[in-house]
């Protein structure tokens, strides 16, 4: 891994001519994603974000805390214990120099340290399930990472207005998977990483595989295609 997300996290932060970095899906063309967009404050953040960093609680594990906007703001502003954890070593290091006190490099998947109160995944969360199905694997995960009256508070959206529809309404679906299975591309001063699969998840289909892994599922926010959902162990 190339680690352009850090790169360009790194190259903010310490203002070593920073660039715009660029991404680009299987189903979209190349976009532009401001740095300074992963620093924004909370005043900055979307709704969906906002309510779920008021909804945290006790001791918090960030998954893909990025440059540590979240996890700053519930370290600081909430005086919560709060864990940054991202496969991004620059990114990492990053954290720890704007202040939070505990952050560490790694997949989810190969961490297993600590149990948590709140187990937070923003900005589409549900991306780092991959496909869909892996979905029951890192459903299984957070389930070990969770304290008992724990919560997880994860986003994502439904992308199905992304793809064309007939007169009569009918949707065009690629056939051969779920249409919410992407492969997402990072670019980056002229470097590219390896594509990686990447997964928005309509609220129903997230539902289905929390309740066929025995876990509770509420959906506490909706911002027009995009959702805020809360799970807890039943």
């Amino acid at each position: 891994m190339k680690d352009l997300m850090g790169r360009a996290i790194w190259d903010y932060y310490h203002n070593e001519n920073p660039e715009d970095l660029q991404t680009e899906t299987s189903i979209s063309e190349l976009d532009e994603l401001p740095v300074d967009y992963l620093f924004r404050d909370f005043d900055e953040m979307n709704e969906i974000e906002q309510k779920a960093l008021q909804l945290s609680e006790g001791k918090t594990l960030d998954i893909g805390a990025g440059a540590g906007s979240h996890a700053l703001y519930l370290q600081n502003e909430r005086n919560l214990d709060v864990l940054a954890l991202d496969i991004s070593p620059k990114s990492i290091e990053i954290c720890k120099l704007r202040g939070i006190k505990r952050a560490i490099c790694s997949n989810i998947l190969d961490f297993s340290e600590e149990t948590f109160d709140t187990i937070l995944l923003l900005m589409n969360g549900t991306g780092i399930f991959e496909s869909l199905p892996k979905i029951d694997t890192y459903l299984k995960k957070l389930y070990t990472l969770l304290n008992d009256n724990g919560q997880i508070l994860i986003d994502s959206t439904d992308i199905l207005y992304m793809f064309d529809r007939d007169e009569d309404g009918g949707v065009y679906i690629p056939a051969g998977g779920y249409y919410g299975e992407l492969d997402y591309t990072v670019h980056y001063k002229g470097e590219s990483e390896e594509p990686i699969t990447w997964l928005y998840l309509d609220f129903n289909t997230l539902k289905n595989a929390a309740e066929n892994n025995g876990v509770k599922i509420e959906r506490v926010l909706k911002d027009e295609d995009s959702y805020l959902a809360k799970l807890t162990k039943k």
